[in-house]
């Protein structure tokens, strides 16, 4: 019985000691657990982990709104390129006017002309007033029309006869042999100047069964020059 009671006392005594085991490590976990989730939200919960946050989304924020400059910037060239675009075109448009008023200031005769050019003369026949009919053999206003419309439709920027500017409305007109130019009296012979492109002049008025053949088969004389230089006054600078 002795025996027994020894083993009963030294089984209790197993069991007290597992408990108190038990027991410290059941307190040094809950103390843990506690320690651990407060400083897991005072860590949480710090300056600096706040800061980070505030950085982060500070950083998120800027990275949005450089997109939106980025994109900005972009509209921004497309609209400079159309711009160059547009200015560009404007100036070539420009340019073109500028050529096309100077053409016409030409054309009407309000400002010099000067330039390679052509002269073209043109004289009487020679006639026998007794056998031929003089006026087969004179220089009519129709003769002089003749070579200044060609001389119009091949690019001449300026004309003058006799020296007198003529423009898009002078009115030409026969009157035995002399003519009259917008009220000016001119004799024979008429010298039609004008500046254009020399070969481009000649060349039209030299085709075959054209103006030269014309008054050559109507009896005038005519002398067809090409000259580097030509000066041709305005209308406001004739007496």
């Amino acid at each position: 019985m002795s025996k027994k009671m020894s083993d009963d006392s030294r089984n209790r005594g197993r069991y007290i000691l597992y408990s108190f085991v038990f027991l410290i490590l059941g307190f040094i976990f809950a103390f843990s657990y506690r320690t651990l989730g407060k400083d897991s939200g005072e860590s949480a919960q710090s300056p600096t982990f706040q800061q980070e946050e505030q950085y982060r989304e500070e950083l998120i924020i800027q990275k949005e709104r450089n997109k939106e400059l980025a994109d900005e910037i972009q509209a921004k060239q497309d609209d400079i390129r159309e711009f160059e675009k547009s200015f560009s075109e404007n100036e070539e448009n420009h340019t073109v006017l500028v050529e096309e008023a100077k053409d016409l200031r030409l054309l009407l005769g309000i400002i010099p002309a000067n330039g390679p050019g052509v002269r073209v003369t043109l004289k009487d026949g020679d006639y026998d007033p007794v056998e031929q009919n003089p006026n087969d053999y004179i220089v009519h206003e129709s003769h002089v029309l003749r070579v200044v419309n060609e001389l119009k439709i091949s690019g001449a920027q300026g004309i003058a006869i006799n020296g007198q500017r003529i423009s898009s409305n002078s009115y030409i007109k026969c009157t035995g042999p002399v003519i009259t130019i917008d009220g000016r009296t001119l004799p024979a012979p008429f010298v039609i100047e004008a500046v254009g492109d020399t070969d481009i002049l000649a060349a039209s008025l030299n085709l075959g069964g054209g103006v030269i053949d014309g008054l050559v088969h109507d009896n005038i004389v005519v002398t067809l020059e090409q000259l580097k230089e030509i000066k041709l006054p305005a209308l406001r600078d004739e007496a």
